[in-house]
């Protein structure tokens, strides 16, 4: 069968044979075991449900098997036997362009070099999935090759319900994933809903179709380290960045640090994302030996060097030998998953990355001890670090709130704050979320790099033009995009499609859109999907992170994520995405996402000004209605700009008056 012919049979009538188990891909860890008896039943009936009454007998015990060894039911046997990568969107069978486009972005989340469990269908994070199990995604790629530009695909947590009638400006597919009843949000309630196939962990760009391999946030992190460096008042150069991380999106890291011009340090535990991230060019040096380490840095900080070295250990090991060596650290932070600590995110010390996993599905309990024995000696170690003046930030991971409830020493004085800010309150919300400015981002569907390559000048060139009137208020952030676009090319970004990240607030994010419109009608460029990290400006109410700083008391609602994703899909959207849980955990965070097929018609190009206009001044409104001073400058300029905007402004209370 051709692969369009593969696509369209959806599951087949005849069963491929079982697959084996290729150990040298990256795994998902085993899950433990959380279900009873009963409920094992129940999730075999639910994966079962999925094939016709004669395969039943045939596939129940392997299904059964799979529950067993891995706590999970993927359906190996189905993954297809194609290469998975985004192909040219002409590739796609179909009858709609839109859904074409959508194809391609499910497969590039499925990569082998761009998802971190790529069998187990999680593109990054742990347990960020794109679907359950295979049947799903079989399932999917037929509906949408079926699928008219007068139909709408609804899907359940990974789950496609169906086509249903709709109309041609309606989205052409709704995503929800994780939406449980909000009682029902604990990590133990995400395993047994999981581990049923009736729920699951989208992330944030997994799920929703728009992740773009560690570029996605090394644009955000390379901001992030150049400010962190502004905030201490020193240079990058000579610089040292420690963190760890090199999974999905905290792979992005080391890249970054050499992009602001630092030394970076970033510890990973598994050894092959390690030497991945090496072989695709996102390390410069992997060193294994905490000895060597200490060397190697001091070498580096005497010479000023810009290099990424990826220490093959846990990192709690170089907090505490740099602190007795006396190698002083800059900038600290830390980007392991800790949002999912009981399910390989985070790895306790002492143990090897083989002993963990195991411990991991045989014994949680004593794992969870000994990861939060880690966490205490982690934060242990920062802590005299920062005493002899590092600056230590939370990169949206979770790890300041699993730390305090180890009972880590990481809480203020005051006893209710934590020690440290999440970078979002000291960095990327004061300076980018306030004034619009998120990680706005394009897919050129055509798969030509040259087309990449044009969108970055039909980029750049906008930018310019317009930072010649741009306010004194937002010159540096334009500036450093413009930086940024420049030297994308050079930096070697792309991991599968021919993607790129660029922070842009909605005046920008509207004109580089329409941009590529037009020179997509001349057939400069072909066809490019629009869409954005979920880490931005209006998408996500998360209060340990992107909505860390809003501070009237709103942080733990979610009324500005939902209002997105229901603004942007009867603004023109092609797809639209609400989960729950995220880069900080299930039941921590509600965030939303969007993608947009541009295609050089008119009807685009409506749809593009009136969705990405809303998509981000949604957020500055309710930024600026909790007296956010960047966001109160921001959404009052939107006004002037859009006669149509009317938002309510805040009075701000005079302090003295609260004195009685």
């Amino acid at each position: 069968m051709t692969f369009q012919e593969q696509i369209q049979q959806g599951i087949p009538s005849v069963l491929p044979k079982p697959k084996p188990y290729e150990t040298d891909i990256n795994h998902a860890p085993k899950r433990k075991e959380i279900l009873s008896t009963e409920e094992k039943k129940l999730a075999l009936r639910n994966a079962l449900r999925y094939f016709e009454p004669q395969h039943h007998t045939e596939l129940i015990k392997e299904f059964s098997e799979e529950l067993e060894t891995y706590g999970r039911i993927y359906m190996y046997r189905l993954r297809p036997d194609y290469k998975m990568y985004a192909r040219p969107i002409t590739e796609y069978p179909g009858k709609c362009e839109q859904a074409k486009a959508i194809m391609l972005m499910i497969q590039n989340n499925l990569d082998y070099a761009v998802a971190q469990h790529p069998h187990e269908l999680i593109t990054y994070g742990g347990n960020g999935a794109v679907f359950q199990n295979w049947a799903q995604y079989l399932l999917t790629m037929q509906y949408l090759s079926e699928m008219t530009d007068e139909q709408t695909l609804t899907m359940y947590s990974g789950h496609p319900m169906g086509l249903f009638p709709s109309h041609k400006e309606a989205p052409r597919v709704v995503v929800t994933n994780g939406m449980v009843i909000p009682n029902y949000s604990k990590p133990d309630d995400w395993e047994k809903m999981n581990a049923l196939g009736v729920s699951q962990y989208g992330q944030m760009t997994a799920g929703s179709y728009m992740y773009i391999g560690p570029q996605g946030i090394v644009h955000g992190t390379t901001i992030t380290v150049l400010n962190g460096f502004r905030k201490i008042k020193r240079s990058p150069k000579g610089g040292l960045f420690v963190t760890s991380g090199l999974g999905g999106m905290s792979g992005a890291q080391p890249k970054a640090g050499n992009i602001a011009g630092c030394i970076t340090v970033c510890a990973e535990v598994n050894p092959k994302i390690t030497h991945i991230r090496h072989s695709q060019g996102w390390i410069n040096e992997v060193i294994d030996d905490v000895d060597k380490l200490v060397k190697r840095v001091a070498l580096a900080q005497a010479n000023n060097e810009i290099v990424s070295i990826g220490y093959l250990g846990n990192v709690v090991d170089v907090w505490e030998k740099f602190d007795e060596e006396n190698i002083h650290i800059d900038l600290g932070s830390d980007q392991t998953s800790l949002h999912n600590p009981w399910a390989g995110g985070y790895y306790p010390a002492d143990i090897s990355f083989e002993e963990a996993n195991i411990m991991m599905a045989d014994n949680p309990e004593l794992f969870k001890i000994k990861v939060q024995e880690t966490l205490r000696r982690h934060t242990t170690a920062i802590n005299k670090h920062t005493a002899k003046g590092t600056y230590f930030f939370d990169y949206g991971n979770a790890f300041l709130l699993e730390a305090s409830r180890a009972g880590a020493d990481i809480m203020a004085e005051n006893h209710i704050d934590f020690r440290y800010p999440s970078y979002v309150q000291d960095i990327m919300g004061p300076m980018c979320f306030d004034y619009g400015f998120g990680p706005f981002r394009w897919v050129c569907a055509s798969g030509k790099p040259e087309d990449l390559a044009k969108t970055d000048l039909i980029a750049c060139q906008v930018l310019e033009e317009m930072a010649k009137t741009a306010p004194e208020e937002i010159q540096q952030q334009m500036q450093d995009n413009i930086h940024w676009i420049k030297g994308a090319q050079e930096n070697k970004l792309v991991v599968g499609s021919q993607a790129r990240i660029l922070y842009a607030d909605a005046e920008g994010r509207v004109k580089i859109a329409e941009a590529f419109n037009q020179a997509i009608a001349k057939g400069e460029i072909g066809t490019v999907v629009l869409g954005r990290d979920h880490h931005d400006v209006s998408g996500t109410d998360s209060p340990y992170r992107e909505t860390s700083n809003i501070y009237d008391g709103s942080r733990f609602t979610a009324d500005m994520a939902i209002q997105n994703v229901i603004g942007d899909s009867f603004r023109g959207a092609t797809w639209v995405s609400i989960h729950n849980g995220g880069g900080v955990g299930w039941g921590e965070v509600i965030n939303g996402g969007f993608g947009m097929v541009l295609d050089g018609s008119k009807e685009a190009s409506k749809r593009l000004a009136s969705m990405l206009f809303w998509d981000v001044n949604n957020g500055i409104s309710r930024r600026s209605w909790a007296r956010n001073e960047g966001a109160l400058f921001a959404i009052k300029r939107a006004m002037e700009t859009q006669p149509l905007l009317k938002v309510t402004i805040p009075n701000i209370v005079a302090d003295n008056l609260l004195d009685f």
